[in-house]
């Protein structure tokens, strides 16, 4: 599988090839490539599809530092690797975290973006503490009270390390306290007044890109978080959860495997015919 330097760190992508625009897609939380293969294997028949494991993430690099939010870095990767492999502008999509960073893409490179595919969009004081709990405060914990050796030995950590060894020693490497540092200020990006989680409302309102939002149905992507974005985006279309909240819950917790299937399938029926309106509408201007 391709692996490609991107600002300091080695981030693995695949591109799954076919005929038609580009689509990228980013998975939710710290899920790698694999959380959003589903959907981009559906799409791909009509679609060059890319996916890929952002840093800190799957089996790409463990770097902790950067400017801004976790997002943030995550976005200029995004940003470097559509140009260096020759694949913007794209149709930009993902759940959850990913829809984070989706967003955070057309805001900051709109140059990028030929529309955005979204589900799942996260907002609201629960899901911000649970989140940042869940990223970054556990981890700072960790090493607070046992140092960078204790962090190496958090289950999300040492699954990093099992596919990326060279991860334990850029760990080890930190000083635990560059390393909470770091991550204390990726945590308060989680605003808990945020309506839509991570990203400003005035940001959001200057998205100029067409944008379809497929609504969440759990306490982590609330309804009310995705009818807030498309009040935010009055051109954007919305639809009803793809799957139930019990159903959500159940695939993430994997009891409910065969769930993937079941949202993806109805995620591309709402995302394909949407990106070909849309190509219709452009050709017809």
């Amino acid at each position: 599988m391709p692996t490609i330097t991107i600002n300091g760190a080695n981030i693995r992508y695949e591109e799954l090839d076919g005929d038609g625009p580009p689509i990228v897609l980013t998975p939710g939380a710290r899920i790698g490539m694999d959380g959003v293969r589903p959907i981009a294997e559906r799409l791909a028949g009509n679609h060059r599809v890319i996916i890929f494991d952002r840093r800190n993430c799957g089996a790409s690099d463990v770097v902790i530092g950067g400017g801004g939010s976790e997002q943030d870095v995550w976005v200029d990767d995004l940003h470097e690797l559509l140009h260096r492999i020759d694949a913007a502008p794209a149709w930009v999509g993902g759940g959850s975290n990913g829809c984070r960073v989706s967003l955070m893409h057309a805001i900051a490179y709109p140059e990028d973006v030929s529309g955005l595919l979204l589900w799942w969009v996260t907002g609201g004081e629960g899901a911000a503490r649970r989140l940042g709990h869940q990223y970054y405060g556990q981890f700072i914990l960790a090493a607070d009270e046992g140092g960078m050796d204790a962090v190496v030995a958090t289950p999300y950590f040492a699954e990093r390390i099992q596919e990326n060894p060279g991860n334990r020693d850029r760990l080890l490497a930190m000083a635990p306290s560059d390393f909470i540092s770091v991550m204390s200020r990726w945590r308060s990006y989680f605003r808990v007044d945020s309506r839509v989680l991570g990203v400003s409302e005035e940001d959001i309102r200057n998205i100029q890109a067409p944008v379809v939002i497929v609504s969440g149905d759990d306490e982590t992507h609330l309804k009310i978080a995705a009818d807030a974005l498309h009040e935010l985006l009055p051109d954007s279309t919305l639809h009803s959860p793809a799957v139930s909240g019990d159903e959500s819950t159940r695939m993430m917790q994997g009891l409910a495997p065969e769930m993937r299937d079941i949202l993806a399938n109805r995620l591309v029926a709402i995302f394909a015919p949407f990106i070909e309106r849309q190509r219709g509408s452009a050709t017809a201007r």
